[in-house]
């Protein structure tokens, strides 16, 4: 297993120009996983066409709150599109639940809806379809050839900033400027 001081846990991915891949271009990816058995992360900054509405619709959940209910979706990668999570602050006792880092906890039961459309769920979270994920080795591959950057994350960059706004943001932090980036990785 990876040691904690190299793990991505808790960090973000930031897509590099590298990535040809139209489904991860621009993203931003907060990682959930990272072991030797493989990763797993959440792109928290692009959206979907469904709102809250539309979950809340398909699973019989009664919410009379527009500002709850207008809340976007977003993808958060390729894998189980059919799979939903909630990404988000303040641990909760929800069902399918794990913490995270101590400030960011994710869930994977309906019961976490329920509470959001109550108005009893976490006060910052983001609903996400699918996931991100990358057999053994396969990531560390991905940024060994420079198809991603790492940066830390905060619950502010997570859930307090446009989705449009997110991956820029996280950029900036690492301080240089992306044209100077090469395409190529090499070996000193």
């Amino acid at each position: 297993m990876e040691d904690e001081k190299n793990s991505l846990v808790h960090k973000c991915l930031i897509a590099t120009p590298a990535i040809k891949d139209p489904l991860f271009a621009s993203s931003l990816i907060y990682m959930c996983e990272h072991s030797e058995n493989g990763s797993m992360g959440l792109v928290v900054n692009h959206q979907t066409s469904q709102n809250l509405q539309d979950i809340f619709d398909q699973l019989k959940i009664e919410c009379d709150d527009d500002s709850i209910r207008h809340q976007p979706v977003y993808i958060g990668g390729p894998v189980q599109l059919e799979q939903g999570f909630v990404l988000h602050t303040t641990a909760g006792g929800w069902q399918k639940s794990i913490e995270v880092s101590s400030d960011i906890h994710l869930t994977s039961s309906i019961d976490i809806l329920q509470a959001i459309a109550e108005k009893k769920g976490p006060k910052d979270y983001l609903v996400i379809l699918g996931f991100s994920g990358w057999a053994s080795g396969q990531l560390e591959s991905e940024l060994h050839q420079n198809s991603w950057l790492t940066t830390a994350s905060s619950a502010e960059l997570l859930f307090h900033h446009n989705s449009d706004d997110k991956w820029q943001m996280a950029f900036d932090t690492l301080g240089f400027d992306i044209s100077k980036l090469s395409p190529v990785s090499g070996n000193a």
